[in-house]
């Protein structure tokens, strides 16, 4: 069992990724702890990449990257952004997160 498991009750906060059937992903974080919580990227930026015919069967994976039961809300939200930038999700040929906006390959991260 590992440490994460052993915490009888504990909740998490959580920073995830979720991978569309395109390869584009979106990552997110998430308070509640919630196992059917699957983000809150844009409806209408994920419709554009999809088919009629492509959304009757789809599947999407969600992946945990980082969590903490003593993590405050600010560390969240940084460890969010964190994760956004480093794995490039905001790079709209990437991802679905449109904050922080991407500023290209070359532009500084600062």
């Amino acid at each position: 069992m590992s440490e994460v498991e052993s915490i009888p009750g504990a909740k998490f906060k959580l920073v995830y990724r979720i991978t569309y059937p395109n390869g584009k992903i979106y990552v997110g974080q998430d308070r509640t702890d919630s196992i059917n919580y699957f983000g809150s990227a844009s409806d209408e930026l994920i419709a554009k990449d999809f088919s009629r015919e492509e959304r009757r069967d789809f599947t999407i994976r969600k992946e945990i990257l980082w969590e903490s039961s003593s993590a405050t809300d600010a560390e969240l939200s940084r460890k969010e952004v964190e994760f956004i930038l480093a794995l490039r999700s905001n790079d709209p040929a990437v991802g679905y997160n449109q904050w922080p906006k991407f500023k290209g390959p070359n532009a500084s991260t600062a």
